[in-house]
């Protein structure tokens, strides 16, 4: 794998926590974590698998979302992360090397633009100024960009002026879109109080598992692909048999692993929470011409007491929190013969296997994932099948 010079931020950026760790030891901490938790749970796994290393240490993310603010109070305007330990610093991060280099040439040349302008980031506590955020996406597979600059109602902004520097940036991605979201809310996050399309159009195309999706401007999507590419498959090669089967897909997201299995099973029924990652999964699913697939909007307890449909095979994929108490209680009353879990988050994955495992299934398998390299987060995959009374 490729090596690189430690980031110059490692010390201030919040974003990665194991830069300048040799990257077979960060896999090493990363199962011995999941190791740990599962032992201290007492989970009584068939097999821990070793761990799977990323395709790549570098440039993977598709997305990043940056904040408008300073490193030190009333000092110039900076772009970028959170500063470690201090809410409200933040730090210029024009070097990352998660992101492809389209991003920081992006992430300067934004900056240069709002500094040049003399316009003022947004205070979190007078709730006044103009620039709050800056998001950049990118289609991996098809070297599509979508900037979204993020601004308050505030008059001044140039909006033609802005195109006309994104345009003029020497990317290797082509842009597809520039997009300027308003948002007058309090709180430190993006909402969408109204969305306008200043050059272009709102969404990016990608393709996964030869599969092709619409990504628009606020849709949730897998940061990591060629990553979760290889994770999803080895989770769809652990179901014995779901060729013309009913299979359940909670918490399905924008519908990718649903539809992967809607090309060999009978029926997909997947389940989100997120409305606009429900309607963005019926859009692509119509765009793969999948017709076999489901996609049902609403809290997963709730939509699965409501639905007279019997699963024959679960796939589950919630998130960090994992699976709640009432929805896993639904969920092993189905008695189905096997069950997928697709976890985020190790800790919560232990807590629910060790409900599962007490309540009649026997957690065959359970390997870690190493989808985003440098950080702390650890994917797993689990399989588990009905004990035989």
């Amino acid at each position: 794998m490729e090596i690189r010079e430690v980031c110059r931020d490692k010390d201030i950026c919040g974003g990665c926590v194991y830069q300048g760790v040799p990257y077979e030891e960060q896999l090493s901490n990363k199962f011995g974590e999941v190791k740990g938790l599962l032992d201290k749970k007492d989970i009584r796994y068939g097999e821990l698998l070793p761990i799977e290393g990323a395709p790549s240490r570098y440039g993977y993310r598709n997305k990043m979302e940056y904040t408008f603010g300073d490193m030190e109070k009333n000092g110039p305007m900076t772009l970028g992360m959170h500063k470690k330990k201090h809410f409200m610093s933040i730090v210029t991060v024009d070097q990352c090397q998660l992101v492809h280099e389209d991003f920081n040439v992006i992430l300067r040349g934004v900056l240069e633009f709002a500094s040049s302008h003399g316009y003022t980031h947004y205070h979190k506590k007078a709730h006044k100024g103009l620039m709050r955020h800056l998001i950049v996406r990118r289609g991996i597979r098809t070297g599509e960009l979508l900037v979204n600059v993020v601004t308050s109602s505030e008059d001044g902004f140039d909006e033609n002026a802005f195109v006309e520097m994104i345009r003029a940036l020497p990317l290797e991605n082509q842009v597809v879109g520039i997009l300027r979201t308003i948002n007058d809310r309090l709180a430190d996050a993006v909402y969408c109080d109204e969305l306008r399309v200043l050059w272009g159009r709102d969404y990016y195309n990608e393709e996964i598992l030869g599969l092709k999706f619409k990504v628009s401007a606020f849709s949730f999507f897998q940061t990591n692909v060629d990553a979760v590419e290889r994770l999803y498959s080895y989770a769809v090669s652990l179901i014995d048999d779901f060729e013309n089967k009913e299979v359940f897909d909670l918490y399905c997201g924008t519908g990718t692993i649903t539809q992967v299995l809607a090309r060999k099973a009978k029926e997909v029924i997947g389940i989100e929470l997120v409305e606009e990652a429900v309607e963005a999964a019926k859009a692509n699913a119509a765009l793969n011409g999948l017709d076999n697939c489901r996609f049902l909007a609403g809290d997963v307890f709730e939509v699965l007491d409501s639905l007279p449909d019997k699963p024959e095979v679960i796939v589950v994929d919630p998130p960090r929190v994992g699976i709640s108490s009432n929805a896993l209680e639904k969920i092993i009353g189905y008695g189905v013969k096997q069950i997928v879990y697709i976890s985020c988050n190790p800790k919560s994955l232990a807590d629910n296997l060790y409900y599962m495992q007490y309540y009649g299934y026997e957690i065959k398998s359970v390997k870690p994932f190493d989808n985003f390299p440098g950080t702390k987060h650890t994917e797993c995959v689990a399989v588990l099948e009905k004990v035989k009374k």
